[in-house]
Order: structure tokens, then C-alpha cells, then sequence
């Protein structure tokens, strides 16, 4: 017998919701076939088995919201006993290739709930079996019972330092690493925040609608809870109305909460400017025209023009740092790298998968680094590390149609350039004669707590000069 846990798909994720069984009891599964889809802050994926076998029994509901590593589904795979040993080897091969890392009740299990997580290590085949949890929705009893809070390590005092929280229920003690930054990133003060998630537990629907309210910083913060638990109650900003006779209702998923939530809390927290260059990419749109076929054949990936505007920006954040940069507390941070989110329109609403290292990348690497990012959210198998980190973000809404946009920040990024679509124009050109070329808007929006007016016309005019002096022929391999 193997049981299924929900599985820790990133550092800071400590539970999962299961939105839908896609096995019932009795049904045959072969292994790697997907078993459930869940939903976690980050990202909503599928979950596929570790064995093939025989589904016996059903662990927790649809909707529910249980820890990670608490069992969800046990699966008679003809081995006997609990499946510890057959179930780790399979969960370790697994993860070799890539899966999400489900595992059996064994000690690969992700670390418990309430402790900060950590890398996971391989399971030996001798790892004891943790108790059988209970059924259902709630978690189960003996998880419940040995969650203990984070001990009081020592720390700065302020923001974001630990200190006990008051008991509101079972899991009222229990922070997330991401709850614990961005209280500190925020200034807010844990101790007077009422947590909504299960068991009193704070969430970071918490924090963001605690900033949001203008809360002020720690040692002074008094926070209100959220009227009512659940996704939607931290976004609401009118009062509920019922639905008309030819009105649809239906409530928000998982990754649209999330979306609104981010939305708002970037719109109170930053101040946001915009400006915009028009760019004559004239010679990338031939060059493109020219190796579109070429470059398919040659790399497996379509040449578009993203990935090109992508190495122009990465070059005009190694010349203007502070684009690159983000506000903590009072401090100002600068990575010595970039990490490049690339926003992506999903059935589900907007992802922003991000490119670690994008500074290291030439043009191919980049294209083939979105193309894959971009494959992957579409079909709901990125992993929660692969939408956070980054640095700066580059949204394209150009395909659709836009000619300019105002986006909004991928808070705690300074700025988020877009790319808009690419029309002929008449322009002057040498000797003030006018011509027909292929022309863009190019812009960006700013925190101007960090960026002034001259910092981000530099940033934009160095964009602007990389598209339309470079030769990507050469970095392209062409």
C-alpha cells in the first residue's frame, strides 16, 4: 500500500488545496499518471502517481486545504505493508527527472508544518512511516497535536523579528517563511493580526490586506482581521450585492484571489510612475523575417522578438543598477544579478514565471528559457520557486494588440517594462526625409520611491539605443 501526501512543490509553500480528484476509489492508475489537481499561493498543477495500482481510498475532499506532507490518497500498488520502501524509491526517481515529488508515507516527506522548510533529502528505503492521517477535510489529529511554534531564535528587534504570537487556535502559531518576509519587508507587526487561514493560522492574504489598510509599522501596528476567511474576503472593496436574473455568479479560483490580492497591495504600496520611448525596430523585424525559419530548425524554438528586448534590458540593468532593485524596510537592495520575470496569459488569469540568471544568457538561452516557462504555465506544470525571485519584469501585450500600456509593478520589483505591438509608421528619418518603418512603444512603469524621472528616460533611452544599433545576428548563432 502507498499513501499519497500533498507534496512541498517550493521552499515556501507549507500546505496545498485539492481542487479536483481526477481518480476515484476503485479506479486503476499507472504510474505518472496524474492523480489530483492542487492549488498553492503560487500555482495550480497536477499531482501524478508514484506507482501504478488500484486507488483504495480517498483521504481528504475536494476544496480542502490540508498541510504539506499529510496523507491525501492511499493506493493499492499489489506490494503489501504501507508501501514505505517501494513508495521512497519511486518518489526519489521522480523527483531526478523533474516531478513534483510525491511522495509515500515515508521520510521524504516534506519537513513538518510549522518549520521553516528545507531542501529535501532523499528517503532511505528503511525511513519509518508517520501515523495514518484522518480523513476528510481537517487535518489530521497528530499533525494538529505536535505543532509546537517556531522557537524564539535570537534576532534583531522590529519588524519581522519573531516574537510569540497570540494563541487564536491550533495553527495560529504557525508562520510561513513568506509571512515572514514580507511582514518584515511591510512593517507589520504579526503579534496583532488576526490570522483567516484554518485554524487561526496567518496568511499572506493577511499581511497584504493589513498593508493595504495603511497599517502602521511594527510596535504601533494594530491590525484587523479579515471579515470573513477565505480568498476573496482580503480582496473585497465593495459590499456583496446579489446577482441579477441574467447574471452569472461563480466564485474566484485560487490564482485570481492571488492575482487580486498582488494587484492591490502593489497599487497602495508603490508609487507609480510611467514613461514611454518609441523604438524603430525596423532592422529586428527583418532580421527576424530573414532567420525565423533557420533559427526553428536550428534551436526548436520560434524566434519572436521577446527574447531580443529581453538582452536589451538585461544590459540597461547592468548599466542602471538601481533599476534592478527593491525597497526592504528602509534599505535599499541590489542584486549583482538579474532574474527576469517574463508575465504569461494562462486560462487561469496571468503568471509571471521567472528566469533565474537571465544575465548569463545569450539571446538563444533567453528564447529558450521563455518558451519553456511560457509551455509549462499553459499547461499547469510550473513549480512555486519558478514564479518568484524576480528581480525585474518585462510584460508583452503587443501580440494582442496594445500599443501602450500602463502595467502594474510586480511588487517588490522597482519597475516592469512592456512591450507593446509593433506597427509600420511614417517617421522622419536622414535628412528629414519621411519613410514607412517598423515602429513600438516601449514603456515602463516605476516605483518613484526609487526611480526619478532621469534615471528611468536613461534606462528606457539605453533599451531604445541596444534595439536599434545591436547586430543579433551574431548572438543568435545566424
Amino acid at each position: 500500500m502507498t499513501s499519497i501526501q500533498m507534496p512541498q512543490l517550493g521552499e515556501t509553500i507549507v500546505e496545498g488545496t485539492i481542487l479536483k480528484w481526477l481518480k476515484t476509489e476503485g479506479e486503476h492508475v499507472d504510474q505518472d499518471e496524474p492523480l489530483f489537481e492542487i492549488s498553492t499561493d503560487k500555482v495550480d498543477t497536477e499531482v501524478p502517481s508514484p506507482v501504478a495500482g488500484t486507488v483504495t481510498k480517498l483521504l481528504v475532499d475536494e476544496g480542502a486545504t490540508v498541510p504539506v506532507g499529510t496523507a491525501v490518497m492511499e493506493i493499492d500498488d499489489g506490494t503489501g505493508g504501507n508501501g514505505a520502501a517501494g513508495s521512497a524509491s519511486s518518489a526519489g526517481d521522480g523527483a531526478a527527472e523533474g516531478s513534483t515529488g510525491v511522495t509515500s508515507s515515508s521520510a521524504s516527506a516534506a519537513a513538518p508544518v510549522g518549520t521553516p522548510p528545507t531542501t529535501p533529502t532523499p528517503a532511505s528505503a528503511s525511513a519509518p512511516a508517520p501515523p495514518a492521517a484522518a480523513p476528510l477535510s481537517a487535518p489530521p489529529p497528530q499533525a494538529v497535536a505536535t505543532q509546537t511554534p517556531p522557537p524564539a531564535a535570537p534576532a534583531p528587534s522590529g519588524a519581522g523579528a519573531y516574537t510569540p504570537l497570540v494563541d487564536r487556535g491550533p495553527r495560529s502559531q504557525i508562520l510561513s517563511p513568506i509571512v515572514r518576509r514580507l511582514a518584515k519587508e511591510r512593517g507589520v507587526d504579526l503579534t496583532g493580526v488576526v490570522g483567516s487561514g484554518d485554524g487561526g493560522r496567518i496568511t499572506k492574504a493577511d499581511v497584504l490586506a493589513a498593508t493595504a489598510g495603511g497599517a502602521p509599522s511594527a510596535g504601533t501596528a494594530t491590525v484587523t482581521a479579515l471579515p470573513t476567511a477565505g480568498p476573496s474576503a482580503a480582496v473585497a472593496t465593495h459590499p456583496s450585492v446579489p446577482a441579477g436574473a441574467n447574471e452569472d455568479v461563480a466564485p474566484m479560483s485560487h490564482i485570481r484571489s492571488a492575482i487580486a490580492q498582488h494587484m492591490l497591495a502593489s497599487t497602495t504600496q508603490t508609487a507609480r510612475a510611467w514613461t514611454m520611448v518609441e523604438v524603430n525596430v525596423e532592422r529586428l523585424v527583418r532580421l527576424r523575417e530573414a532567420a525565423k525559419a533557420s533559427f526553428q530548425e536550428k534551436y526548436g524554438v520560434k524566434l519572436t522578438y521577446l527574447p531580443m528586448v529581453t538582452r536589451a534590458t538585461v544590459d540597461a540593468l547592468r548599466e542602471y543598477a538601481l533599476v534592478n532593485s527593491r525597497i526592504v524596510g528602509t534599505d535599499i537592495v541590489t542584486p549583482r544579478f538579474v532574474h527576469m520575470g517574463i508575465a504569461v496569459s494562462y486560462d487561469a488569469g496571468l503568471i509571471v514565471p521567472v528566469i533565474k540568471g537571465v544575465d548569463a544568457m545569450n539571446t538563444v538561452g533567453i528564447a529558450r528559457a521563455i518558451a519553456d516557462l511560457a509551455a509549462r504555465a499553459r499547461a499547469h506544470q510550473l513549480q512555486p520557486d519558478e514564479v518568484q525571485g524576480a528581480t525585474f519584469t518585462i510584460t508583452n501585450p503587443g501580440p494582442y494588440g496594445s500599443l501602450a500600456s500602463v502595467p502594474i509593478i510586480n511588487e517588490p520589483n522597482a519597475g516592469i517594462l512592456s512591450l507593446d505591438a509593433i506597427q509600420k509608421r511614417p517617421v522622419v528619418v536622414e535628412e528629414d526625409a519621411i519613410a514607412v518603418r517598423h515602429m513600438v512603444y516601449i514603456s515602463m512603469s516605476w516605483d518613484h520611491r526609487l526611480i526619478d524621472g532621469e534615471l528611468a528616460t536613461r534606462f528606457l533611452a539605453r533599451v531604445k539605443h541596444n534595439l536599434e544599433t545591436w547586430d543579433f545576428a551574431e548572438d543568435l548563432g545566424l
